[in-house]
């Protein structure tokens, strides 16, 4: 699916938005791994987040947590089973896992915690402040040679 050709109205008068057409194509086409760990995402007020992952039979050893461009990486390590066991049913995930969380800009990983079987990844909006207005001088052929210039005020 061809997600460009119906966005294109959004692209039209924008500049720079084109990386969220990938990200909203490799939303249509991602599924839900088998053996992913059940997590929430879930807000707090206006700029707090958390993710929080139930990461049964793992330690914070067997979890690595990254952040590049925008986008937290969480993996998990095989689970250790019982060779012995006769399972009736098997429940929890046992393989290795890799989840990937798109960050908003200005969305930063403040920390981590792992505590009762759950990964707990904070993150908080920080919106710098807003950038100063600029003038953008216009030249005309009576300004002699021509001077591509940006005046900051």
């Amino acid at each position: 699916m061809a997600i460009a050709s119906s966005l294109a109205p959004l692209f039209r008068q924008s500049v720079g938005f084109d990386r969220y057409n990938a990200f909203f194509e490799s939303a249509l086409h991602s599924e839900t791994a088998m053996g992913s760990p059940p997590h929430n995402v879930e807000r707090y007020g206006d700029d707090h987040y958390r993710v929080v992952i139930a990461a049964a039979g793992l330690s914070a050893d067997d979890l690595d947590l990254q952040v590049e461009k925008g986008v937290l990486t969480v993996c998990g390590a095989e689970r250790q089973v019982d060779a012995g066991a006769t399972y009736l049913h098997r429940g929890i995930a046992q393989g290795a896992f890799r989840l990937v969380f798109h960050l908003a800009d200005h969305i930063e990983v403040q920390g981590a915690t792992f505590e009762n079987g759950l990964l707990i990844v904070f993150l908080l909006r920080v919106v710098p402040d807003a950038p100063r207005a600029r003038h953008i001088r216009i030249h005309t052929p009576d300004d002699g040679p021509s001077r591509r210039q940006v005046n900051r005020h």
